[in-house]
Order: C-alpha cells, then sequence, then structure tokens
C-alpha cells in the first residue's frame, strides 16, 4: 500500500491523565490510580489512530511526562534530586536538568507495560519511540564519564537493551528522536549516527530516526526565526544517515523551511513526510496532505513515503489533534486515488 500513515509519537493526554495543552504536564493521579489511568489513556489513543485511519500506530507516549525524561526515571546512575542549570541544544534554552553521577543501568523494563497494553488492543503495526543518544546526553549533566561521546554510548547500550525488549513485546517498529541532530551537525557524521546504530543494533524489526526543528514551543519558534528563509542544516548530516543501517527518517515537511531537494541525499531509506503541522492550530485538509506528497514525491519514490506528523502532539489541544489525525487519514487515502 502507498503512503502508509503514522505519527511522530506523541498525542496529548486527556484531561484526566494529566493537566492538558502543555509539556511536562502534571499528573493528576497516583499509584494504582495513575497506572490505571495511563493504561486507559493508551487504549484511547489507539482508538482515536484507528478511527482516523492510522496504520502504523503509537501508545501516544501516554505514560510519559517528556519524551526524554519518561525514559531516564528507570535508568539507575542519575540523580533527580541535585538539578544544576545547563544550556539546551547549544543554549537554545536553558533548563535544570538532572546529573549523571554513577555508571549507567537499566533498573529493569522502561516500557513494557504500555507497549504490552498497545499489542493487546490492535492487530495494526506499532511503532515505539525512544529518545536518542545525541539527544539524551544533551538534556542531562554529566557529572560522572566526562566525555559527552562515552556517556552517548553508555546509553546508546541502555536504549538496545529496552529496543530488544519491545521488539520481543510485538513492536513492529522502533524510532529513535534526535532532535539535536540538527543542531550539533558537525558531531553527527563523527560519532552520533555510530551511537544511533548501537542502540538499534542487532533489532530485526524496522528502525527510523526521527529529527525535526522541535514542538511548536515559543523557545523553538524563537530560534527558527534566526534560520533564515532556507533551513539547510540536514544537507550537513543526511549523507552520514544514508549510508547508516537505519532504515527511515521522520522529517518535517508540512510549512516546513526545509528544502525538500535535500531529500534526494537520503536515497535508499523510507521518509517519514511530515504532512500535518504540529505549530499550528490550523487543520489540514485532505487536499493539503496530498500537496505535500506530491511535493515530496518530486525527490524520494512513492514507495518509499510514509505519511506522517512533522513532530509530536502532545502539548496541543485534543480536539484539534483529532482532526489533524482525520486529516491525515483521509490525505493518504486520497493520495493513493490520485498518485497510486
Amino acid at each position: 500500500m502507498l503512503f502508509p500513515t503514522t505519527i511522530a509519537g506523541s498525542l496529548p493526554k486527556p484531561e484526566w491523565l494529566a493537566e492538558p495543552n502543555m509539556l511536562w504536564a502534571p499528573w493528576k493521579s497516583k499509584g494504582d490510580e495513575l497506572a490505571r489511568a495511563k493504561r486507559d489513556a493508551t487504549m484511547l489513543a489507539l482508538k482515536v489512530q484507528e478511527d482516523a485511519g492510522i496504520d502504523i500506530l503509537t501508545e501516544g507516549e501516554q505514560a510519559r511526562q517528556h519524551f526524554v525524561h519518561g525514559f531516564l526515571e528507570k535508568v539507575d546512575g542519575i540523580d533527580f534530586a541535585h538539578k544544576v542549570e545547563m544550556g539546551i541544544r547549544k543554549d537554545r534554552y536553558k533548563a535544570m536538568v538532572p546529573q549523571v553521577v554513577a555508571p549507567l543501568k537499566l533498573k529493569g523494563r522502561v516500557h513494557a507495560d504500555e507497549a504490552r497494553v498497545a499489542r493487546a488492543h490492535t492487530t495494526r503495526k506499532l511503532k515505539f519511540t525512544l529518545p536518542g543518544p545525541m539527544t539524551i546526553i544533551d538534556t542531562l549533566a554529566d557529572s560522572h564519564y566526562g566525555d559527552r561521546v562515552k556517556m552517548a554510548f553508555a546509553f546508546a547500550e541502555l536504549l538496545n537493551e529496552e529496543a530488544r525488549a519491545l521488539e520481543a513485546d510485538g513492536i513492529n517498529m522502533i524510532q529513535f528522536d534526535e532532535p539535536a541532530f540538527n543542531v550539533f551537525m558537525d558531531e553527527v557524521p563523527v560519532w552520533g549516527i555510530k551511537a544511533l546504530e548501537r542502540a538499534a543494533q542487532g533489532l530485526q524489526c524496522e528502525t527510523a530516526v526521527h529529527i525535526c526543528y522541535g514542538y511548536g514551543i515559543k523557545a523553538n519558534v524563537d530560534w527558527k526565526g534566526t534560520l533564515g528563509s532556507d533551513w539547510r542544516q540536514y544537507e550537513e548530516i543526511f549523507p552520514a544517515i544514508a549510508e547508516s543501517s537505519i532504515q527511515q527518517v521522520a522529517i518535517e515537511c508540512r510549512n516546513s523551511k526545509v528544502p525538500l531537494d535535500l531529500l534526494a541525499l537520503l536515497k535508499g531509506k523510507k521518509i517519514q513526510a511530515g504532512v500535518i503541522d504540529v505549530a499550528s492550530d490550523t487543520v489540514e485538509t485532505a487536499e493539503d496532505v496530498v500537496k505535500v506528497i506530491e511535493a515530496v514525491s518530486k525527490f524520494v519514490p512513492l514507495s518509499n513515503i510514509v505519511a506522517t506528523t512533522n513532530c509530536g502532539m502532545a502539548p496541543m489541544r485534543r480536539d484539534i489533534a483529532e482532526a489533524k489525525l482525520m486529516a491525515l487519514g483521509a490525505g493518504a487515502k486520497l493520495a493513493r486515488q490520485k498518485l497510486g
């Protein structure tokens, strides 16, 4: 089937699970009640995607407050009690971050509960997202390893451990989220790709990397305003990604200033083309989706195009996010009729 659909990963959380319309949304309950609420929200996320005609589902990241820290919470060697201020994404913004203070080790399974709930409640393909090694180390202070690359590979080993377990849970695709790839472009070809491949080592399921310019939050919007009319940062890293073992690359294409001709540098890869803008509350039409797919098809074979969202939808209003999902499903269907 041409243009299978998926989402970048996250969906807004229901109001009964967490505070709406924000990142780092506080949970509304705790203990066993919170666990049940996460389970229910995961099932709801699956239903919403199925109703919209999405082909490759995610669990909507309903059990995590943050796409990185949801993983870090299950890692020994990290001190969350004594946070320090650190510049994130080359000082794009400051944040109070936990510190790595000892050798890293998983406390146990990280995402088993939500992966197994998702697998038990849909027969469709499932994608599961994990933070990439480079993005993780850009979200933590190192008070132990004394070497960014060494710490990144330590995390890559832990990610691989969890990714293999997720595959055993029945997950069909593992996607590593690496927004840091368009910030540290000089380091990606040197060690970033190798760390990513270490995280994916030995996986038999499909693998993907999601690279983007971030959520539609103010810090990111302000930064994007400094990048000019053509965002060509990817030109420096796409050749290295093309030579990697990672099979799919997720890129924002809708209302993006990324020149689509750069996609030709990813020869042989499947492209998860973002056809839905998550930085705008304007709901796309099916025709809007078709137009983006047509534009992408000038540089990517039709059979290698997957239709997706530009980024995660966690901070959005639920009604808008669900309407955008409907547009994604309808647009891909229309594109099959017009281009198939």
